[in-house]
């Protein structure tokens, strides 16, 4: 008689742990769900911080490509028209005429706007995505790159700048242990899409422990990414601060550059071409006015030079002091975490040193 209780007993516990397993079950499932909810919440609000860092980002180094190209087009066709002038002048029989300003000034000018004019054949002709923001990264690493070999920038342009451009300037993707940036926009890549491929992956384990574990894996990954994304996000905002600087400096000097220097050139030239063609004489206090007027705008214009052609971020340097260009693309430094390393004690002195001129310019 003792053994249906016997029975009865075990089936009783067997009922009992399984409902015991069932409860730890669902206890499990929930917790994963708990886990995985929290960390889906935390990685889309820093994904939604970091990608409105990134769009600023990349609209800023588009208006300041945007610009510095601008004012290398201008410096091109300036340095045309001086030319150009000069020339009538000495046809004219002002043989004495000299500027003072160094040649070697005059040659950075010259070589940022043949820069500038072949960037947007090559480039920005070509329709490349995020060209004007990739030349705000460029031109000032390929100048530092030119002083260093001695090769004229002009030289290092076309296919080395649509390289230097496409490439990851940001120093590799994030799967690759850098930061992409390549046509001026940082990206993610694989390490953001890991933990959502491990959130997704999860629920097609019917194993409530293993979906708890890989709960947790997830949400490790997501800190991870979000722990990433913070320190761009940082970096960001610092290269935006420079970004804002630079575009501060070069748009107020190239303000006064334009207004009493191109435009007036422009129009001393189309008279002088307009006397020459009547046979008009040009006498020789109009031929003074002109000169001064080529002197201060180069001068002004060597100012706004040598801020443009600071590079934005720190080049690798080789042992014999020249860049390290790899496949016609200068490579960067970066920091431990794979970033770009600001060149700040560089653009800090640039900014300080263009500042103090201009004041003493406007004089």
């Amino acid at each position: 008689m003792a053994l249906p209780f016997i029975i009865l007993g075990v089936a009783a516990a067997a009922t009992a742990f399984g409902g015991k397993k069932a409860y730890d079950g669902y206890q499990k499932k929930s917790e994963a769900d708990d886990v995985l909810t929290r960390a889906q919440r935390r990685f889309d609000t820093h994904k939604e911080s970091f990608d409105t860092a990134n769009e600023l980002s990349t609209t800023k180094l588009n208006e300041l490509g945007d610009k510095e190209l601008a004012i290398g087009n201008n410096f091109n066709e300036f340095n045309t028209l001086v030319k150009d002038m000069l020339a009538r002048m000495e046809r004219e029989g002002h043989k004495d005429l000299k500027l003072s300003v160094p040649q070697h000034s005059i040659n950075k000018i010259q070589n940022l706007a043949i820069s500038a004019t072949e960037y947007l054949t090559t480039v920005v002709g070509a329709g490349a995505s995020g060209a004007a923001a990739g030349f705000a990264v460029y031109s000032g690493v390929m100048a530092f790159a030119a002083a260093s070999t001695g090769t004229p920038i002009a030289a290092l342009s076309g296919a080395a700048a649509y390289n230097a451009t496409m490439a990851a300037i940001g120093g590799g993707s994030l799967a690759a242990g850098g930061w992409g940036m390549a046509g001026g926009a940082m990206v993610l890549g694989g390490a953001v899409v890991a933990p959502l491929i491990a959130i997704a992956g999860w629920a097609y384990d019917n194993h409530a422990e293993k979906a708890l574990n890989n709960a947790y894996e997830s949400s490790r990954e997501v800190s991870a990414a979000v722990e990433k994304m913070s320190a761009a996000e940082e970096h960001l905002t610092n290269v935006q601060q420079y970004v804002d600087s630079i575009y501060a400096s070069i748009i107020r000097m190239h303000d006064t550059f334009t207004q009493h220097y191109f435009s007036p050139l422009k129009t001393m030239h189309a008279r002088i071409v307009e006397c020459q063609d009547k046979n008009i004489a040009i006498d020789i206090d109009e031929s003074d006015d002109i000169i001064t007027l080529i002197e201060n705008g180069y001068k002004l214009a060597a100012i706004m030079t040598d801020v443009i052609t600071t590079p934005l971020f720190k080049p690798m340097i080789q042992e014999n002091g020249e860049v390290l260009i790899e496949d016609g693309v200068i490579q960067l430094q970066t920091t431990s975490s794979g970033m770009n390393l600001l060149n700040k004690e560089g653009l800090d002195a640039a900014l300080q040193t263009s500042e103090s001129k201009f004041a003493e310019f406007r004089l």
